[in-house]
């Protein structure tokens, strides 16, 4: 590496050192960059570093992970640039988290047809389903009962990217709520245990809960995904989601909203509203992304690998947003 090279490296490093950015090991893209932003500017320069927007989404999403969204959110001058900061922003790590439940799910398959075969696992594997089952919630029998394994099966699988960014910008209203700014918590879950949430207000005189904090963005988006894969109300969203699976059928969110009914007081009015933003912001058009693979900063510029040439008459994915 040239001194001249050598000199755009520490000023990209000092650049994300500015922007409240820990930098894990080196400067590769393929590492993953989180972001701790104390403006919405910050988080649009770490994204530009990147060359992450709307329109290379078809490069796929890099490795970013948001901390937490600035209190000045709200004053994003543009709609559309605030909804696709606050989209951009959960995106990596709604397919983290996605990619981590599905790996759960296709290793829970292979020890139960091992099981199956040879009629005993390991230590270690039995230990493993006790974790995952503490995990999920479950306490039933999944090696010899095949009812209990079945609804065991059916409680470890993803949850489309876009019911869960419609939900999160329904109920965090874009990122700039008192309790996504207090507490990171973008899906409005409570806690029952005094002291340890914010207490809302208005809340009835008798009743106790909270809304609960988290640490993180991606620890509310990991709450949110293993509440709606074990809470008994959402059992009709699971259901749904099995036969879709059963049938070979691509996993729809908008037909899965329809097993929110129980998430807010306002029932269908509430389904019908997640409906809209999934259908209006055009979100199932994301299901079709993927991790962005071998992407490197060199110096000032940003290196990628490059792509197959898209035709003409094929449409992107930012074509749809």
């Amino acid at each position: 590496m040239t001194y001249s090279q050598r000199l755009h490296v520490m000023i990209y490093l000092f650049t994300l050192f500015l922007c409240g950015c820990d930098i894990q090991n080196s400067t590769s893209a393929s590492l993953p960059q989180t972001v701790k932003p104390t403006s919405y500017s910050q988080i649009q320069q770490v994204f530009d570093q990147f060359d992450y927007r709307w329109t290379t989404l078809d490069r796929g999403v890099p490795d970013i992970t948001v901390h937490n969204f600035p209190a000045d959110l709200s004053t994003v001058p543009n709609v559309k640039q605030k909804k696709h900061l606050f989209f951009l922003s959960l995106l990596p790590m709604v397919l983290t988290q996605n990619e981590k439940v599905m790996q759960q799910r296709d290793q829970l398959q292979q020890l139960l047809a091992q099981y199956d075969k040879e009629h005993t696992l390991s230590a270690r594997d039995n230990d493993w389903i006790k974790r995952l089952m503490k995990e999920y919630r479950f306490s039933h029998d999944p090696l010899n009962n095949s009812t209990h394994r079945k609804q065991l099966v059916s409680r470890v699988d993803m949850i489309p990217t876009a019911l869960v960014l419609a939900q999160a910008a329904n109920e965090s209203a874009y990122g700039t709520s008192r309790f996504a700014q207090l507490a990171n918590n973008i899906f409005g879950e409570w806690t029952f245990t005094p002291g340890t949430g914010i207490v809302p207000k208005g809340r009835p005189v008798g009743e106790t809960y909270e809304v609960k904090k988290f640490s993180s963005l991606n620890d509310s988006i990991q709450s949110y995904i293993n509440n709606l894969n074990t809470h008994r109300a959402y059992s009709k969203l699971r259901a749904s989601r099995e036969m879709m699976r059963s049938n070979q059928q691509p996993l729809q969110a908008f037909y899965l909203a329809e097993g929110l009914l129980n998430y807010s007081t306002r029932r269908d009015a509430y389904v019908t509203e997640i409906q809209t933003m999934i259908s209006y912001n055009k979100l199932s058009q994301l299901a079709q992304l993927e991790r962005r693979k071998k992407s490197t900063f060199v110096a000032n510029a940003f290196v990628r690998t490059p792509s197959k040439k898209i035709s003409s008459n094929h449409r992107r994915i930012h074509d749809y947003l």
